[in-house]
């Protein structure tokens, strides 16, 4: 691969997210799909936009094939990212990971390890931090417009019911999905970290209010904590609202003004009092990725494959680097260890 040419992709996992991937390569101009892989049989994978395109029923056979590519795409569950990772650097190839980078910070590390062993990149996929409100709560903060920061909510408040928790798939597993943070709200407690740094003093109470038999683990917790930069926070989340999702909301209380973005898929800014400070209009949030029955978080992926663009053609740097990766992971593991004899 040269500064012109095509940056060249396998996708391993071709669920909902996989096939993301594969669109996002597919129409991007500087990319090209060069193989697809999961343990499903083709034909059940509704795969026809892509027939012509190699496939695999497994990590190993397609590492093994003779294929020219330059980055693996790993969109398999949550507990197997850290196996396909590693065997992805070990055979050379840059890695895109799904969220989460793996389901423990151990995992993290040695992730990062193999990467630095063998001079490859590895992008972490965390979306959100491309959503417009978003980019400007970096800026404001970064700015310190707001002064020192008091007091941060992050609500998230999902429907995720047996339309999702089917018992068919590994959604819902201890070892695949690891959890409602991993699975559901990573993407918060990443922007949490990107915005206000690292968090302490972490207590937490957690339950299963009617997940008890969909899920192996809680579907509702109160998280709250310090942040190590000053300031004090708390997470509420839940996956038990009836029918559709309600809100995931950021709500701000700083020395010079308040802030709350928020809506289903925290898209829209609902409050800016900031003390002389006019906020400039912002660009439309991009619609949440619809699963059917159920949404998930604003469709900002192909901002991801950009960014691998960029940087593996020298133009930019990374935007979610594997240590932020890491970061998230040991957060919500932190939070994690006072579940403990909660359930």
């Amino acid at each position: 691969m040269n500064n012109n040419g095509h940056i060249k992709f396998a996708v391993v996992g071709c669920g909902h997210i996989g096939k993301r991937h594969a669109a996002m390569i597919s129409n991007n101009a500087e990319c090209q799909l060069v193989a697809l892989a999961d343990v499903s049989p083709k034909e059940q994978l509704k795969l026809d936009a892509y027939s012509s395109v190699p496939f695999f029923n497994s990590v190993e056979d397609l590492l093994n094939a003779d294929l020219d590519y330059d980055v693996l795409c790993i969109a398999t569950p949550n507990g197997l990212h850290e196996e396909h990772a590693l065997k992805g650097l070990k055979a050379g190839k840059h890695v895109v990971i799904e969220k989460p980078m793996a389901l423990t910070k151990a995992g993290c590390e040695r992730i990062i390890y193999e990467a630095l062993h063998h001079h490859k990149q590895v992008f972490c996929v965390m979306q959100n931090r491309y959503s417009p409100p978003s980019v400007w709560l970096k800026d404001i903060l970064r700015r310190k417009i707001m002064g020192d920061i008091y007091m941060v909510q992050i609500n998230c408040y999902w429907n995720r019911d047996g339309r999702y928790y089917t018992g068919n798939n590994w959604h819902g597993t201890k070892d695949l999905d690891g959890g409602t943070l991993f699975t559901q709200f990573s993407h918060f407690i990443d922007i949490m970290f990107w915005l206000f740094g690292d968090i302490e003093n972490i207590r937490g109470r957690f339950n299963s209010f009617n997940h008890a038999h969909l899920t192996q683990f809680e579907d509702s917790g109160f998280v709250n904590f310090d942040f190590v930069n000053g300031g004090i926070g708390t997470i509420n989340y839940s996956t038990s609202v009836w029918n559709e999702n309600l809100e995931s909301s950021i709500t701000i209380i700083g020395e010079n003004g308040t802030v709350k973005v928020g809506g289903q898929y925290m898209n829209e800014v609902q409050v800016c009092n900031i003390k002389d400070y006019v906020m400039p209009e912002l660009p439309p949030s991009n619609p949440p990725n619809d699963y059917g029955p159920y949404k998930g978080s604003a469709a900002n992926h192909h901002f991801i494959f950009e960014n691998v663009i960029e940087v593996l053609k020298g133009r930019g740097p990374i935007t979610t680097n594997a240590l932020e990766g890491l970061k998230v992971v040991e957060i919500i593991e932190k939070i994690y260890a006072h579940k403990a004899n909660q359930l």
